[in-house]
């Protein structure tokens, strides 16, 4: 049995329809329990549970040979944080999942991972894999760029929705991202290939491009106009100094912003690609196209036709 945490969100809903998963019993841990059934059916057990407690976590390791872990604790929820998600929920499950015997742990971290690096969800990260690393499980770390998905969430779905989007920054920087499709690819791989045990396997998209390019591509593909506004740079580093006494969470994520309109984001995955060339390389056209097309204002253009990815 595999038991997926963070089994709700984008990366884990996609799992699930993968060989690997469709062969076993799978059982996901959610916070959200009503939430995750809507979204998963009744394709697979859901126990409700917070990674942050210890015996909720025993419990949903029992009797699993596998754990992925697909936790996030970064995002607006000021109940919770990247300290407290991903490197203490992810020490409770590793621990857990040592206790009960687990054969297999997968680890879903970030590219660019380290003890230093200004994002506090880059740092948690690091911290799990270190405790992964040390538990003396087998283990697999997937580290993927940054998802389409959430950034066409982000960018472009509230030009569809409410006519006008914000890119916070200037918004010229290159950035790697990755389809969660991918992703999920990669971990499926890892399930059933023992070759993959004790390596860690940075994950990236086929271009660097810039949040700028995430919009105009996707205002070319669906026909969403909208206005188009920018929050000044400098106005986020101010915001994300003074809002840390007061909405940590809201300040973690503007700071998260300032790193990712001034830092070197890019990556070359052409290696990881070529060693893995079972696995797809998704476009961000193609990902526009899949999720966003009844959803389009306009008719959409020729699938290679235009787009910046």
């Amino acid at each position: 049995m595999i038991l997926i945490a963070g089994g709700s969100g984008v990366l884990g809903t996609t799992l699930l329809g993968l060989p690997a998963m469709r062969e076993r019993d799978v059982r996901i841990l959610s916070r959200d329990p009503d939430r995750t059934r809507l979204l998963v059916g009744d394709r697979v057990e859901v126990v409700a549970g917070d990674v942050r407690d210890p015996r909720a976590v025993d419990q949903a390791v029992a009797g699993a040979s596998t754990v992925v872990s697909a936790i996030t604790g970064f995002g607006p929820a000021r109940d919770v944080s990247p300290r407290t998600v991903d490197w203490e929920g992810n020490a409770n499950l590793i621990r857990a999942a040592k206790a009960a015997g687990v054969e297999h742990f997968v680890l879903l971290s970030v590219c660019q991972a380290a003890p230093d690096h200004p994002i506090e969800l880059f740092r948690m990260k690091y911290r799990a894999e270190e405790e992964l690393r040390l538990s003396g499980l087998a283990w697999t770390i997937i580290r993927p760029t940054a998802y389409m998905e959430t950034w066409l969430g982000i960018l472009g779905a509230p030009l569809v929705e409410t006519g006008s989007t914000r890119i916070f920054g200037r918004g010229v920087n290159p950035i790697n991202f990755v389809s969660a499709t991918d992703v999920a690819r990669f971990v499926d791989l890892a399930v059933t290939d023992h070759a993959m045990r004790g390596a860690t396997i940075e994950v990236g998209g086929p271009a660097n491009i810039s949040m700028n390019d995430i919009v105009a591509t996707f205002q070319s593909l669906t026909g969403a106009r909208g206005k188009v506004s920018h929050v000044p740079l400098p106005m986020m580093r101010v915001m994300s100094v003074l809002m840390k006494s007061v909405n940590p969470a809201f300040a973690g994520l503007v700071q998260a912003g300032v790193v990712m309109d001034t830092r070197d984001m890019t990556f070359d995955a052409s290696a990881t690609r070529a060693a893995y060339p079972s696995v797809p390389v998704t476009r961000l056209a193609d990902v526009i196209q899949t999720v966003y097309a009844k959803r389009s204002t306009a008719p959409l253009q020729q699938r290679h036709g235009h787009g910046h990815a």
